[in-house]
């Protein structure tokens, strides 16, 4: 097998490995791969070929196998968000979702993208090793207050940071950080600037 081949290998394996949900055949996989390529580091050594890179990308696979496992584990574990976008829904509407990604702030950044004209701000981000159960917990105490009545899953409520804050500390006795006023930068820096009578 040529580098450019086992690299490519390398690199797929990693990708499955990142897959939470990934079926149990893409598992095993994702598991027998790194014996394949560490079968075939060890010919390339003893063919004198030697790639300083492989080693640690195997290495990378390893630990991704590692953090897939302990998510697949963990499968309720994750971040309860609650967000807002003043520009778009208004002072008191607020999102309220879960997202079990590594990097949090992506899920939120993807949310502002393209289908709202500002990004939203975010008031917390809460770790949660039961995030499934805390998101629905608090998804019912404001099911009164659904922006979207018809579909359920938009997560949009009509309520202030302050309230949604209040509640979450009554079912998780402490939040470390929480961000009542939102900045709402694009918001206030474009309304100045709309034509007038808007």
């Amino acid at each position: 097998m040529e580098l450019a081949g086992l690299i490519s290998s390398v690199l797929a394996v990693v990708a499955a490995a990142w897959c939470p949900f990934c079926e149990r055949e893409s598992q095993r996989n994702a598991h027998a791969s790194p014996t394949n390529l560490l079968n075939t580091l060890a010919t390339l050594r003893q063919n004198g070929q030697d790639d300083p890179t492989l080693a640690q990308r195997l290495a990378e696979v390893d630990v991704a196998i590692g953090q897939n496992d302990n998510r697949a584990a963990n499968i309720r574990a994750g971040y309860v968000y609650v967000i807002s976008n003043q520009g778009a829904f208004g002072e008191s509407v607020v999102k309220i979702g879960l997202t079990r990604r590594l990097e949090p702030r992506e899920r939120i950044y993807e949310l502002g993208g393209a289908s709202v004209p500002f990004r939203f701000d975010t008031h917390t981000l809460f770790f949660s090793e039961d995030a499934v159960s805390l998101e629905a917990e608090l998804h019912r105490h404001f099911a009164d207050r659904a922006l979207n009545r018809a579909n359920h899953r938009k997560e949009l409520f009509f309520a202030s940071p302050t309230e949604v804050r209040e509640v979450l500390l009554s079912k998780v006795g402490n939040i470390l950080e929480f961000t009542e006023e939102p900045d709402a930068t694009e918001y206030r820096q474009s309304v100045g600037l709309w034509p007038q009578g808007r």
